[in-house]
């Protein structure tokens, strides 16, 4: 039932090519920063994961993170719904040139999306979209005078998450903002592997503060002081670094 992991290196390893990648995050808030970086690490030393489909809330922001991820050529497809954010460099350069495909949805059309995955709702119904290019080709349905989009679910096969604190057994807190997605991609994926700020031993953690339970979980690596992406980008880091 003991959950962690020793390393990051480890906490990728079972990633593989093709995969469908959830990563947590709000730009940088709950960005699990350091499970990216060792997942771009196991990338330049065996060549592999590559061809991914990476879900998250935006397109990454300088070159770390997920931008990074992007910059590698690791990602065929990106689902989002803010590929346009502070400093999307990366990604447009890889959009314009046909490098990366992207599916744009609506954000809270994407985190409903995510939540039917996990709760097992194959489509669901809103009004978001209608009447839009987002809407073309998908059903369509009435309900009171209104017309609603039909969307499916999403579900992965890999979430890479980041908690605050997590005990043995994977139950997890979120420090404020950095909840977002992260509690939502820890259901909708078939392995979820977090970051941790701090591992405590089973019983430390409130059970009324518990947000995501253990069962949702299946790794969980402690990294003491995680690298906050605006803070790498203020100080302009690239991720890897790059020879003088």
């Amino acid at each position: 039932m003991d959950k962690t992991l020793p390393s990051l290196a480890q906490a990728v390893a079972a990633i593989r090519d093709g995969d469908v990648v959830m990563i947590g995050g709000f730009g940088g808030s709950g960005a699990p920063i350091e499970l990216i970086h060792a997942l771009i690490d196991r990338f330049l030393a065996t060549g592999s994961p590559k061809n991914l489909t990476v879900v998250n809330n935006n397109a990454g922001n300088g070159h770390v993170g997920l931008a990074a991820l992007i910059e590698q050529g690791m990602v065929r497809k990106l689902i989002c719904s803010f590929p346009r954010s502070a400093d999307p460099r990366v990604f447009t350069e890889k959009y314009l040139a046909g490098e990366i495909e992207l599916e744009l949805v609506p954000q809270g059309t994407l985190a409903e999306r995510i939540r039917a995955g996990g709760a097992g709702i194959p489509a669901f119904y809103t009004p978001t979209s209608y009447g839009t290019d987002l809407a073309k080709g998908k059903p369509v349905e009435e309900f009171e005078g209104r017309p609603y989009v039909r969307e499916r679910w999403l579900k992965a096969d890999v979430a890479l998450i980041k908690a605050h604190k997590g005990d043995r057994l994977g139950n997890l807190t979120f420090n404020k903002a950095a909840r977002n997605f992260n509690p939502l991609m820890a259901m909708a994926a078939s392995v979820t592997i977090v970051q941790v700020s701090e591992i405590v031993e089973p019983g430390a953690i409130d059970p009324e503060s518990v947000v995501t339970p253990g069962i949702f979980v299946q790794g969980l690596v402690e990294v003491a002081n995680p690298a906050q992406e605006e803070e790498l980008n203020r100080a302009n880091a690239v991720y890897p670094e790059r020879a003088a």
